[in-house]
């Protein structure tokens, strides 16, 4: 257990993660990209803004259109999960997404205001993590401030070492009611053109990427490790799970 809380954080403390930049829209599509293509993509962003269940030090805005006093630019989560609102005082937030806090917000401003139009915005996704482990050059956390698939998370890992094996790379997803569910990704039919987009697995918060070595590092291996269910249950903390 010890070693594998040193080996944790030595991961952590080697991972440079990047200061997440403001949201923007979904980008065009590729020369030679189709439009089929082009949806498939839009789906993931909405799917990450419909489901991304806010955290602390996430930065969302609240707008309440012809009430400026009400109206909120820019306001990060606190460490307890909560924001202020000059009307409402604290509201807690934490593992809501925006639509439910935008319906909840109404509500809530129904009492003061006649027929409130509210919006919610996420500008800033601070609190959702992915891990990516095994034989990957940069092996760590990182801050999953925008939707990623697995060759993202990989990228931005340093890529596969030479001794990784790019055909047979996995995915662990720790499901809400405790269950585990692994996705096989052949990260080389990806890298060859040769894969539809679907079979490169766009990531949930709190996913770990295993990188299986091509010698003795096997999946197996790194699940039998003391201590590699805090692991997941680190990355997969508030606001980062659904």
């Amino acid at each position: 257990m010890a070693r594998f809380g040193l080996a944790v954080a030595l991961i952590v403390s080697a991972c440079a993660l990047q200061r997440p930049q403001a949201f923007a829209q979904s980008p065009a599509p590729a020369a030679g990209q189709t439009s089929e293509d082009d949806q498939f993509f839009k789906g993931i962003y909405r799917e990450f803004y419909d489901t991304y269940r806010l955290g602390p030090a996430d930065e969302i805005a609240i707008r309440v259109t012809a009430q400026p006093d009400y109206t909120i630019e820019r306001v990060k989560v606190s460490p307890t999960g909560s924001v202020y609102h000059p009307l409402l005082g604290d509201v807690q937030v934490a593992g809501m997404t925006v639509p439910r806090l935008t319906k909840r917000l109404t509500g809530e401003l129904s009492e003061y205001l006649i027929n409130p139009k509210v919006s919610v915005a996420l500008l800033e996704a601070n609190s959702a993590k992915v891990g990516v482990l095994g034989d990957v050059i940069h092996p760590g956390i990182l801050i999953m401030n925008k939707p990623m698939n697995v060759l993202d998370a990989i990228t931005a890992s340093g890529g596969v070492a030479d001794t990784g094996d790019k055909s047979g790379v996995i995915v662990l997803r720790q499901l809400r009611d405790g269950r585990a569910q692994t996705f096989k990704v052949n990260v080389k039919r990806i890298l060859e053109g040769k894969a539809g987009p679907e079979e490169n697995v766009g990531l949930q918060a709190g996913d770990t990427v295993i990188v299986n070595g091509n010698t003795k590092k096997k999946m197996a291996y790194i699940l039998s490790l003391a201590g590699f269910g805090s692991f997941v249950s680190f990355i997969g903390g508030a606001g980062g799970r659904r």
